[in-house]
């Protein structure tokens, strides 16, 4: 059909719809149903063509997003089985996370399909493992990822992998591994340590700078290890003011590649108490994930912050993507969130004030240098603060745990893992960024108010 059915009605400006709103508020001022996100964009309560800009080009993806299993590798056979198992029954790529050198690594990979892609978390450094890595990925012609992320580890720990730097780590890698993609950069740290979106997005790329600095020609596809927080419009942004800003920096360094996201939701909001209800957030945080555009998505199970990996809440987890992705289409359209004015204009504006922040930064001395110094950590620790503020005082709802609470939930008895922050004293070369979610003290006063029930 040919035929426009919208001509017969007339246009609505973005001034009639205004006047339209000020009628219906019966005299209260536009202004009130303005707020403040807190990044400082200032959020209006539509969003029009008549005042949109040029929208930023965000490259189209080629492929639909994959579906990525998490497997802890301890016992390599019940890995294996493990790894099939999942396979079997919808996931499309596997995460390994490995905590030794000595893991017999070809054993592990011996029956993997070379179509799915693999990617591995090393819990150490070691160049003659990623070398080893390398060559079965030639000898397969298969596709990994490995994080390599040493200014990750700095921020998350407070110290490098070995000795002062791991930068010869990185350029030995860069030149003897031609087949795997070492680098990544694990900017979930500051988001589960409390920076806002702005600063989420400037710290990866002052972060990226200094490895473009530091090491040159780099070959390797670039890992963004991303996590996704609840402010579902927000967070599509972010992803999307990301892939921009990513391939301005690294178009400076004469890097043409577009970078690799891996999204996982934040574990900051997550709870101890009404566990149910992390089902809900991680539904909602791995859309906007996939409408961000990330290239593979690894969901979180309900129960991670207590259980140990289990069958029934990996396959839950897992069963989330694949409704998402075969059943509501997720991945059906490239870039769907083009042409959303609201979106297009958070993404525009997300991707000035980090710019600005990332220039600032450089300013100064760069992102090492303001790490050592101690101001990356204690912005991100003004910007938690004030988010905690807002839990504490129920401006910030996490439902079941701030906000209608069941009283009758019992929890001590079922973890098997502890949920809160670790006190681990010990040497570091500067402060870690803390990473930390929003009901801790609430959930410890609740298991402490537990104990006390039970010995009455």
């Amino acid at each position: 059909m040919s035929e426009n059915l919208f001509d017969e009605f007339d246009p609505v400006s973005s001034k009639l719809w205004k006047q339209k709103i000020q009628y219906e508020l019966k005299g209260a001022e536009y202004t009130t149903l303005l707020w403040d996100s807190p990044e400082g964009i200032n959020v209006k309560p539509f969003y029009h063509i008549d005042e949109a800009k040029e929208p930023l080009a965000i490259g189209a993806k080629n492929d639909t997003f994959k579906i990525v299993q998490d497997i802890f590798v301890k016992d390599i056979e019940k890995s294996v089985s493990r790894a099939k198992t999942t396979l079997k029954r919808g996931a499309e790529a596997l995460q390994f996370v490995i905590n030794t050198p000595d893991t017999d690594i070809d054993t592990l990979l011996k029956d993997i399909d070379t179509l799915v892609s693999v990617y591995f978390y090393l819990q150490f450094s070691s160049i003659d493992f990623v070398k080893k890595l390398d060559r079965i990925a030639a000898d397969k012609s298969a596709t990994f990822y490995v994080y390599t992320d040493p200014i990750g580890n700095l921020v998350k720990t407070g110290n490098w992998f070995v000795g002062q730097d791991n930068f010869e780590l990185l350029k030995t890698l860069n030149t003897s591994c031609k087949k795997i993609n070492f680098l990544s950069i694990n900017l979930g740290i500051y988001q589960n340590a409390g920076a806002n979106i702005v600063q989420q997005i400037a710290y990866t790329l002052a972060h990226a700078n200094e490895y473009f600095n530091r090491i040159a020609d780099i070959t390797s596809t670039i890992t963004l290890q991303v996590s996704v927080g609840s402010n579902y419009f927000f967070e599509i942004a972010k992803l999307r003011a990301l892939k921009v800003l990513f391939s301005l920096i690294a178009n400076e360094y004469g890097y043409k590649q577009d970078c690799h996201i891996v999204a996982t939701p934040t574990r900051r909001n997550k709870t101890l108490y009404d566990y149910n209800t992390n089902m809900l957030r991680t539904t909602t945080e791995c859309m906007s994930a996939i409408l961000g555009g990330a290239d593979a998505v690894l969901n979180q199970p309900y129960d991670v912050l207590y259980h140990k990996s289990n069958e029934f809440a990996d396959r839950l987890s897992r069963n989330q993507l694949l409704i998402l992705k075969n059943e509501s289409y997720f991945d059906a359209v490239n870039n769907p969130a083009d042409g959303s004015y609201y979106i297009e204009e958070l993404t525009r504006q997300l991707a000035d004030r980090a710019l600005e922040l990332f220039k600032d930064i450089e300013a100064q001395g760069g992102f090492l240098k303001q790490l050592k110094d101690g101001v990356i950590q204690r912005k991100i620790q003004e910007s938690a603060t004030k988010e905690q503020e807002l839990f504490d005082t129920g401006k910030e709802v996490l439902t079941g745990t701030n906000k209608y609470p069941n009283p009758k939930d019992r929890m001590s008895e079922d973890i098997q893992l502890y949920p809160f922050v670790k006190n681990n004293p010990r040497k570091t070369l500067i402060s870690p960024a803390i990473e930390k979610r929003l009901a801790e003290k609430l959930e410890q006063q609740r298991l402490e108010q537990e104990k006390v029930s039970s010995t009455q």
